[in-house]
């Protein structure tokens, strides 16, 4: 089985370097588990309803973090 992680952040600021989030990544607000994509869907579409996320401030992500075998 596939686990999820949902993760809030602040958008950064573009300053003329090439964004890595694996050097540099964006603060986290919040992180939420999910151990399926479409629980993982329905809290993003939560997150996603916020005024930050609206507003451009903060992003939401879904990230498969896990792969295993369902028994």
């Amino acid at each position: 089985m596939t686990r999820f992680l949902v993760v809030l952040t602040d958008v950064r600021p573009l300053d003329g370097r090439v964004r890595n989030e694996r050097t540099c990544p964006e603060r986290r607000r919040q992180v939420v588990g999910a151990s399926s994509r479409e629980a993982a869907d329905r809290i993003a579409g939560a997150f996603m309803a916020l005024g930050m996320v609206r507003a451009g401030r903060q992003r939401v992500k879904v990230i498969a973090v896990g792969w295993g075998r369902e028994g």
